[in-house]
């Protein structure tokens, strides 16, 4: 399925939810009308149904601006003349380039805070997580496996049977930038070392390639993110990328250390710095953490939502289920970044 095609989908999957919001069966207190603009980095189609719900709920419109690139450098040449008042992107790398570039200020909110976990937002308030993906395991459907760990991607026994993605892709970054948080960067190295002797082919391609290369036999497990599963498997019947979901079975890998979890990235925003229209921009935020909003978050590109109680994506229930989330705050992960670029690089993973 195309990117177009999926964005058009997941507007779809979102309009009874999002006429349910707007006829008040779940409404939101009414707030002054007015304005505020959002610069964003994600798929417009992915977010515009929450926008519309937002304006309808409290009467206040939204001016979008898509950036695909060069957020940050964006802001920073815009400097006090910005209009910017909510910076959105994905991946906490990105959000934290964002805070350590001075282009975003902190926000106390009760609703943002009840919301949303402490180790998925910064602890002064300078960025908040609205929803997640889990990095989980992709394996053959017929392969006898119930649980994972991280650690055993280097394990012999899968030797020339693993795919993954490129390991400077900032998923696979953050991903070994959390291994060094939990094991240490030496034993991180030997365990890079050992996953890249274990490649079926060469680190590339895409996540939903994992699924493919399953499916052709080239590899029978590899890494992948959570929501592709979703993307696949609502594909048509029949399609390339539905066979790829249909040939994989999805466990959800911890780390090797007691009361772990399975690792996770975000799509996160924060309050721009000199935000014009900063009580809004907090208003958009507390809306995008709400129990419906959540609803058509998760449903918008079959995410994670990040308050609990939050009902899955169905799709998602069944192919993956409910996610025990790594504790480890996503700020000591990111830390680590440029430490599992370098140890990339070193063992020659992407070689």
């Amino acid at each position: 399925m195309s990117r177009s095609l999926q964005r058009r989908a997941g507007a779809l999957r979102l309009a009874p939810l999002a006429a349910a919001f707007a006829l008040g069966g779940a409404a939101l207190p009414a707030f002054a009308q007015g304005e505020l603009t959002l610069y964003t980095t994600r798929e417009p189609g992915l977010i515009q149904p929450l926008l519309s719900t937002f304006t309808a709920q409290t009467q206040i419109k939204v001016n979008t601006v898509f950036v695909k690139d060069g957020l940050l450098e964006r802001v920073q040449a815009e400097g006090a003349r910005s209009p910017a008042d909510v910076l959105m992107t994905v991946d906490v790398g990105n959000l934290l380039d964002l805070v350590e570039g001075g282009v975003t200020q902190p926000v106390k909110s009760a609703a943002l805070e009840s919301a949303i976990p402490a180790n998925l937002r910064g602890a002064d308030g300078q960025w908040f997580a609205l929803s997640m993906r889990a990095r989980v395991l992709y394996a053959a459907k017929d392969l006898r496996l119930t649980s994972f760990r991280y650690e055993d991607l280097a394990q012999p026994k899968w030797k020339q049977k693993v795919c993954i993605r490129a390991g400077q892709h900032p998923y696979n970054t953050a991903l070994i930038a959390a291994m060094i948080a939990h094991d240490g960067e030496a034993k991180t190295e030997q365990w890079l070392q050992g996953v890249k002797a274990n490649l079926g082919r060469k680190a590339t391609g895409g996540d939903r390639d994992v699924a493919r290369d399953i499916l052709g036999g080239i590899c029978d497990i590899g890494v992948a993110n959570s929501y592709y599963v979703g993307q696949m498997k609502a594909s048509k019947e029949g399609s390339d990328a539905r066979k790829w979901g249909d040939a994989i079975k999805v466990i959800r890998p911890t780390f090797d250390n007691p009361g772990s979890g399975t690792h996770v990235n975000i799509s996160g925003a924060s309050v721009a710095k000199h935000a014009p229209q900063r009580a809004n921009a907090v208003k958009l935020l507390e809306f995008l953490v709400s129990e419906p909003a959540q609803r058509m978050y998760a449903q918008a590109n079959y995410e994670y939502p990040v308050r609990k109680g939050v009902p899955l994506d169905p799709i998602i229930g069944q192919a993956i289920g409910e996610l025990k989330v790594d504790p480890l705050p996503l700020t000591e992960i990111a830390k680590h970044r440029k430490q599992a670029s370098a140890l990339v690089d070193k063992v020659g993973f992407d070689k």
